[in-house]
């Protein structure tokens, strides 16, 4: 039985709330009496899982003392999701699809940080490659804030292959490189969409960026070359939404 140790108040709180894997034991050091602590505990009972009170944590070995908040939990691993079983399961059908794709990603700070944003931005999955990338791990937990519990997370073999499937579902594909004329603002974000992020250092790969349908860049003032790749994905995802918010205020005003 595979196990890992999530850690800290919102990766074991949002993993709770979620139910969507199996936790088996939570531990609580005894000196943290907090009202979150206290929370957690009483929504652990009433879903019959076990709450130990304990000295020294058991911990991921990468879990410092000043990032576990004096909780932890003994969890199954995190289970990503098939992407042919959720365009089965919700066909566009006139519906608006929203897909975040990450290509070469690697680093869990910045893996965590663009899923916390995804989650409030209205992205309803976030592709990952199965090599060349960051994994969803208890440290990508954490830097979420417990919001890897709430997305849909796909890993998928070949990139390329990826795209190509979502365009005949009827999807764009918008690929984010500093190089683009067309700034993300002159663009059209609304309807079905796939925006694709490039890694921290090389940004998308050459093979993915020509099959995207069309490039966007980010205009920025100053000497830096880029903008690390979660503050661009956060960017990104926000104007999107802002374009479909917009689109959709105007529709129900016809």
């Amino acid at each position: 039985m595979k196990t890992e140790i999530l850690y800290g108040i919102n990766s074991v709180f949002e993993a709770l709330k979620a139910g969507k894997r199996r936790i088996y034991e939570i531990y609580i050091e005894e000196s943290k009496t907090s009202k979150r602590i206290l929370e957690v505990i009483k929504f652990a009972k009433s879903k019959k899982i076990p709450v130990k009170k304990i000295k020294t944590l058991p911990l991921n070995p990468i879990a410092r003392i000043s990032q576990h908040q004096g909780i932890s939990a003994k969890v199954e691993p995190y289970l990503t999701f098939d992407l042919t079983d959720i365009i089965a399961s919700e066909p566009l059908n006139g519906n608006r699809h929203f897909f975040l794709l990450l290509d070469n990603v690697i680093d869990p700070r910045n893996l965590g940080a663009i899923i916390r944003t995804a989650l409030g931005a209205g992205v309803d999955s976030i592709i990952i490659p199965k090599d060349r990338s960051a994994l969803p791990t208890p440290a990508v937990s954490k830097t979420s804030a417990g919001a890897i519990e709430h997305v849909r997370l796909i890993r998928v073999t070949n990139m390329v292959d990826t795209i190509r499937f979502l365009k005949q579902q009827g999807l764009w594909i918008v690929g984010l490189d500093k190089g683009a004329d067309k700034t993300i603002y002159a663009s059209d974000l609304t309807g079905s969409i796939a925006i694709v992020i490039g890694g921290e250092e090389k940004g998308i790969r050459p093979l993915v960026k020509k099959n995207c349908d069309f490039l966007v860049s980010i205009p920025q003032k100053g000497l830096l070359d880029s903008l690390n790749a979660s503050v661009a994905a956060a960017i990104a995802m926000y104007e999107a939404y802002r374009q479909n918010k917009i689109s959709q205020t105007n529709k129900s005003q016809r």
